[in-house]
């Protein structure tokens, strides 16, 4: 079986590289799994590249922006049976990965999200963001019906094929909405068990990307947009 690791970068040189280092690629071995990680950098002015390269990832330049879009460009080019994803900022537990995919096979799941509120870690996370976080959480589970604690959670763990399953990859969001957007469309099928499941979240490495109003409001506004016009699988 062969793993791909999926990250999107934009000028996370004091991440990237404590972000590969954490995966125990030991346990990989001892399963017999092939690993792959694989950074799509949205035009990087530090040395994210450089690092990634250093650490074994290959590395595809993505010049349009949008982590949606890198993570489109990603899944295209990912040559796992398995997809794992997450932030290069070490905030994610990627040392916990094979034991997320073991989760993944033993109870026969498609598709994992994890919550980040079960163990968050002292300055993991900023109290607007926690709030704006579990706001938004609290609309997209009233509109949809998805019984999820964290929708913006973007470590996920899923097998390739569900890619099928669900609308194109071109039709999602290029934007931060596409991390709940593959949310609703993996639990709204009736053809993918999905599942979310505790996880933890670690301070950031590195300067903050978000904008708290602006993307906030923006995810907000999708997810109103997206039940208009959504139909389950």
């Amino acid at each position: 079986m062969k793993v791909s690791v999926v990250l999107p970068t934009l000028n996370e040189e004091e991440g990237i590289g404590s972000t590969l280092e954490s995966i125990n690629y030991e346990e990989f071995k001892k399963r017999d799994w092939d690993i792959e990680t694989l950074i799509v950098d949205s035009g990087s002015t530090d040395m994210t590249r450089e690092v990634a390269h250093a650490k074994g990832a290959r590395v595809i330049l993505e010049e349009r922006k949008g982590y949606g879009r890198a993570y489109k460009t990603g899944f295209k080019e990912a040559k796992g049976d398995i997809i794992c994803t997450g932030d290069a900022d070490a905030t994610y537990p990627f040392d916990e990965l094979h034991n997320y995919i073991d989760l993944l096979i033993s109870e026969d799941l498609d598709f994992i999200t994890t919550n980040r509120f079960a163990e968050l870690q002292k300055k993991g996370m900023a109290p607007h963001h926690k709030i704006g976080n579990k706001g938004l959480s609290f609309v997209l589970r009233f509109l949809f019906r998805v019984k999820i604690k964290d929708s913006q959670s973007g470590m996920w763990v899923f097998r390739k094929k569900i890619l099928e399953k669900i609308q194109p990859l071109e039709k999602f969001n290029d934007g931060m909405p596409f991390s709940e957007e593959l949310k609703i469309e993996a639990f709204k099928s009736r053809d993918i068990k999905a599942k979310e499941i505790p996880s933890r979240l670690y301070q950031r490495r590195g300067k903050e990307k978000m904008h708290f109003w602006k993307d906030g409001l923006h995810d907000l506004g999708f997810l109103f947009k997206k039940r208009i016009t959504f139909t389950r699988k």
